[in-house]
């Protein structure tokens, strides 16, 4: 599945690529096997053009397989021993551990000089420096220095003789001409070794930026074990893909005048990675959910009844196909639409529609049938004036039940409550009158009949 943070960082090297009339290079990096599976690809691809990242548009080139490159990648490490900037070393970590007397202290540098040669079993390690400072030039984190002496020469090729990710991303880089890495904070503790890398394979390193790290509203960094990080999973919901991108966008950004909402297309001119915040970013699923919300409402009526569509569909709405009507949705998607903050909210403000009985909802029920004696008593009266209602539509409905209120001496609002459970099966939802208008006569009044029988019962 595709992290929000993948969505966010893929949007803002996006953004960046098209500011400077460059591209943005999709590659897979699939040199380990067991994390490596066609569809996994297709979803990364698909879900990238689901936030408007897709190979249509000249600004995108790929996707590009790690894999493909094994033999670029090899020579590269050859290359790097023959210059004497790596070598053999046939140390087990245990033995390791044994010479530093800890396992977290790290490689010593046991096989530098001893001048091993390829054999199978034998990683390559790279030659650090041992004395300075491998500066990283990062945009929104300055030039952190790190001390060459504690960085340990690490692995660049394993025993079998495939190169670590390190080198092969630093060769697939330097081979498809990259010259700005925008990715996670996680990334910044490779990155003196990688720019070392660069650097002595005669090339300049590309320009940095590490993002913030995203957080949940305990300030843990969003975990998949923990916390839903999925991007398709919030698409699923019914969160629409502008609203996403919108929010995204703002995960440690935010424009200067602080307007929040707008499209992606401004939000493109205005984006700055230097301007990005080094502090770690809050997924604030609330504000998601506002955003979503003032996206939605912004949609014509037509498009939001064809966003709703895939919520209403028989394989995920509890109703029969054969029961589902368009044209009663149709009447009371305008009242829906101002409602809900995401489309799937969509089924329980109109299930009363197309369920053979509304929906049992026990508490909802328990809090308008409270006093028993008064709701059975407004209940057979509402049934008693409807039946004889002309005109069933929603002004005359209520003009109705505004009398059956007075007579019981309720406000509409009180009185409301034990008609809108019998009807609808909850105490909230969308306006009454207009509910029960294109409810129908018959199917209300037996709505209404058999809550008044089951109070009586009770």
């Amino acid at each position: 599945m595709f992290h929000v943070g993948g969505a966010r960082s893929a949007l803002y090297n996006w953004a960046t690529a098209r500011q400077q009339g460059g591209v943005f290079v999709l590659r897979i990096e699939d040199t380990d096997a067991a994390r490596n599976k066609p569809e996994w690809t297709d979803g990364i691809i698909s879900a990238l053009a689901a936030i408007g990242i897709h190979e249509g548009d000249p600004s995108f080139e790929g996707p590009y397989f790690q894999s493909a490159n094994a033999g670029i990648h090899r020579a590269a490490s050859e290359k790097l021993y023959a210059a004497g900037r790596a070598y053999y070393c046939d140390c087990t970590r245990e033995q390791t551990a044994e010479r530093t007397g800890s396992a977290q202290t790290g490689y010593d540098g046991f096989c530098r000089e001893r001048g091993l040669e390829y054999a199978e079993g034998r990683a390559m390690r790279f030659r650090t420096p041992d004395e300075g400072a491998t500066v990283v030039v990062d945009l929104i984190r300055g030039e952190p220095a790190f001390p060459n002496s504690a960085i340990e020469d690490f692995v660049i090729a394993r025993g079998d003789g495939s190169p670590v990710f390190l080198l092969a991303n630093v060769v697939d880089d330097l081979e498809q001409g990259v010259t700005e890495v925008i990715r996670g904070e996680e990334h910044l503790s490779n990155t003196p070794k990688q720019q070392l890398l660069w650097e002595a394979l005669g090339a300049t390193p590309p320009v940095w930026a590490h993002l913030p790290v995203i957080v949940n509203e305990k300030r843990q960094k969003l975990s998949k074990r923990r916390d839903k990080v999925a991007l398709e999973d919030y698409l699923a919901e019914g969160y629409l893909p502008e609203a996403m991108v919108n929010y995204l966008m703002l995960l440690g950004w935010g424009p200067k005048d602080d307007v929040e909402i707008r499209p992606y297309a401004e939000l493109e001119q205005l984006f700055s990675i230097s301007e990005v915040n080094a502090a770690s970013a809050f997924f604030d699923v609330a504000k998601l959910r506002s955003f979503n919300g003032e996206y939605i409402r912004a949609l014509t009526v037509d498009a939001f009844v064809a966003a709703c569509a895939p919520f209403l569909a028989a394989d995920r709405a509890p109703w029969a196909a054969e029961d589902f009507d368009a044209a009663a949705f149709a009447e009371l998607a305008p009242l829906a639409q101002s409602r809900i903050a995401v489309l799937g909210e969509i089924v329980e403000q109109v299930d009363f529609l197309f369920l053979p009985q509304p929906v049992e909802h026990e508490q909802s029920w328990a809090k308008a049938m409270k006093d028993k004696d008064g709701a059975l008593a407004l209940l057979r009266t509402a049934r008693e004036k409807l039946t004889a209602l002309a005109d069933w539509k929603a002004e005359p409905l209520k003009a109705e039940l505004e009398a059956v209120a007075a007579e019981h001496g309720l406000k509409l609002g009180k009185a409301q409550a034990p008609i809108r459970v019998a009807v609808t099966g909850r105490t909230v939802g969308l306006p009454l009158f207009e509910s029960i208008e294109v409810l129908g006569r018959e199917r209300t009044l037996a709505r209404l009949d058999a809550a008044a029988e089951r109070l009586a019962a009770a």
